[in-house]
């Protein structure tokens, strides 16, 4: 019996791994497509989403093609060599990938079912489920083919070669529609970087006000080289942040944003582009440009800790 090369061993466990690499990416991808399409409003975060998608799409730019190639390698070789075909090595990682797939459907229905009959279906739910089955099905049944075929030069490779590169080209242009190119999503980190600067800024401007009864005159009174705090600047133009104090309790941030983010309400929670909810539980919504937002400080909520002027003075150094 032919026994197995190094090559062999090399081509068939990388072709393999990649395999399931691919496998997972797409799988993983359309999952986050159906969580930003129709997103669940107990739980959505779209930075998470847009985190999923990046990582998935980066695994299908490079696996399939290695794939793709290793499997064409393969095939040329079983060609020239058609005892190949009953390599231990290669019938092994056939049936433990039958063997995966077959588990795979298994496990799908039977969430299936369970949500079913406990009635939580939703369009969310039933949309992952079908995808998962489909991918494991067309593994199963395509393994299954491969493992009975004879005819060594069959057309049906190539006819799936070409299916599989345009579904995954396909898949990886859809995610520009979805969660936006390379660049919006750039512009987006550096909107949320702005918010959390902002919000940090808030917070920093009512502690103020809450120990010294008075708001800071500039943000540059906020810095202390004790505790180390240092005004945030804009990530993209590194300039300060606008502030200004419009009587003794309200004051005003300003900020420069690339996109906006009001074209779905933050408060309903369905929003494509939320931010983390602020200790002080305040709207961020922004156009695209120059925000605003008016901060007036409640006394009642924010009691401060001393009297402006009532401040001992330092005891002297003896």
């Amino acid at each position: 019996m032919l026994k197995s090369t190094p090559k062999d061993v090399f081509l068939h466990l990388f072709n393999i791994i990649t395999f399931y690499l691919s496998v997972i990416g797409f799988i993983t991808l359309y999952i986050q497509y159906i969580n930003a399409i129709f997103p669940d409003l107990l739980n959505y975060y779209f930075t998470s989403i847009a985190d999923s998608v990046r990582w998935s799409t980066s695994i299908l730019f490079i696996a399939v093609p290695a794939y793709l190639f290793t499997s064409w390698l393969l095939a040329k070789d079983l060609i020239a060599i058609p005892e190949k075909r009953e390599l231990k090595l290669r019938k092994w990682l056939i049936y433990f990938t039958l063997f995966i797939s077959a588990i795979t459907i298994i496990i799908d229905l039977i969430i299936f079912v369970y949500n079913f009959l406990n009635g939580e279906l939703t369009i969310q739910f039933f949309l992952k489920v079908l995808v998962v089955l489909l991918v494991a099905g067309g593994v199963f049944g395509y393994y299954m083919w491969e493992l009975k075929r004879k005819d060594l030069i069959s057309k049906i490779p190539k006819i799936l070669t070409v299916t599989v590169s345009v579904i995954v080209i396909a898949s990886i242009i859809i995610g520009f529609f979805i969660i936006g190119t390379p660049t919006d999503q750039r512009d987006r980190r550096f909107d949320e970087q702005r918010i959390q600067a902002l919000q940090t800024l808030q917070g920093q401007i009512i502690d103020y006000w809450t120990k010294k009864n008075v708001l800071p005159p500039n943000l540059s009174n906020l810095e202390d080289n004790i505790s180390g705090f240092v005004t945030p600047k804009d990530p993209s133009s590194k300039q300060s942040y606008e502030y200004a104090v419009k009587d003794s309790l309200t004051f005003e941030l300003c900020a420069t944003f690339a996109k906006s983010n009001q074209e779905d309400n933050f408060n309903d929670r369905a929003t494509k582009y939320p931010y983390p909810i602020d200790q002080f539980q305040q709207n961020w919504s922004h156009a695209t440009g120059r925000t605003c937002w008016m901060r007036t400080i409640d006394p009642q909520l924010y009691k401060p800790t001393s009297n402006a002027g009532n401040i001992p003075a330092p005891l002297p150094i003896k």
